[in-house]
């Protein structure tokens, strides 16, 4: 399933702007309150926007206005690039410097929010904004209603009778397969080398560790339907790229492209991934742009990704998603 474009756009309506955003708001249809200064956005365009937000999803948007502003500048800003653009790398860019909180996702329990915040990103958070973002601007769509239409779909199960928490895509390769069957990302998995590993996966922490998941905890009744996600994974293999391989060679820099989302595995029993990023090529190799817990915010590394991982020894290699 590709994003379409959401249905308050037209065709004809410069390159998908929403008719609430386009008529009679100045030169060119674009508020000059937009334009000048994102601080004095008026009351009125924010009441269109969240108008927007309410028709666009399933899930309530939960934001604060300041997420609503940054997304709608990043937008802006996007429209006037390049269409060659590495829209992945240009976004991931963008976000720079926000500060790194983890578990902004999970004071959610119950029926589940869209939770957009982009004030502080953990790495699976800068993943999602950076792919929502990326696909709005491949789709010339640059309103907060489409961004958040994306989001919704590549956060949570679309195919599965998850209800509530465990619809959320937890793991990432879930999040991985389902949006790959949405033709949102495919899995790179050639060639060999530098594949030249696979990864088996037995999958099981969240069920076997409720405690450490507020939601989960306060509402024991989750943990089959948890389980049932993790038992979709148990068993399924991959292929991936080990940490030796990651030398800057023209093999591997014509098998991981800029903006490819770099998917760390890891060895710790229970679980599939342990980081995320985004893959970005320096002269001296291949870098990790992503949101560290050990900078406190979203970084470009300076180290290569292949120091990187030997830093840690629960990181064997890396499997490789690209956005369609």
């Amino acid at each position: 399933m590709r994003i379409k474009k959401h249905n308050l756009c037209r065709s004809g309506e410069q390159r998908g702007f929403s008719p609430l955003l386009w008529r009679g708001w100045g030169p060119g249809g674009f508020s000059p309150l937009l334009w000048r200064g994102w601080g004095r956005f008026s009351l009125l365009a924010l009441s269109f926007l969240v108008l927007q937000a309410a028709a666009a999803t399933k899930r309530t948007p939960r934001y604060q206005q300041a997420d609503s502003l940054r997304v709608v500048q990043l937008l802006t800003e996007a429209r006037q690039q390049p269409r060659t653009t590495c829209w992945p790398l240009y976004f991931g860019r963008q976000l720079i410097g926000l500060p790194y909180v983890a578990h902004t996702l999970e004071d959610n329990p119950g029926e589940q929010q869209l939770i957009v915040n982009l004030r502080e990103l953990d790495c699976t958070t800068l993943t999602e904004n950076v792919v929502a973002l990326t696909l709005c601007a491949r789709a010339e769509i640059y309103t907060f209603a489409a961004f958040l239409e994306n989001l919704e779909t590549i956060r949570y199960f679309k195919n599965q009778t998850f209800e509530g928490y465990p619809a959320r895509l937890h793991y990432f390769c879930s999040w991985m397969a389902d949006n790959e069957a949405s033709g949102i990302v495919k899995e790179t998995t050639g060639p060999n080398p530098p594949f030249t590993a696979v990864q088996h996966l037995k999958v099981n922490y969240m069920s076997t560790h409720p405690d450490r998941y507020a939601a989960i905890k306060a509402a024991p009744e989750l943990i089959p339907d948890i389980r049932r996600a993790e038992q979709m994974l148990t068993g399924q293999s991959a292929r991936y790229i080990p940490k030796a391989q990651l030398t800057n060679t023209p093999l591997l820099r014509e098998t991981i492209h800029d903006g490819d989302i770099i998917v760390i595995i890891t060895n710790i029993a229970g679980l599939d991934t342990q980081h995320i990023g985004l893959a970005a090529w320096h002269a001296d190799g291949l870098h990790l742009l992503n949101a560290s817990s050990i900078h406190h915010k979203v970084v470009e590394e300076p180290m290569t990704l292949r120091q990187y991982l030997y830093r840690h020894k629960t990181m064997p290699g890396i499997r490789v998603l690209r956005i369609q």
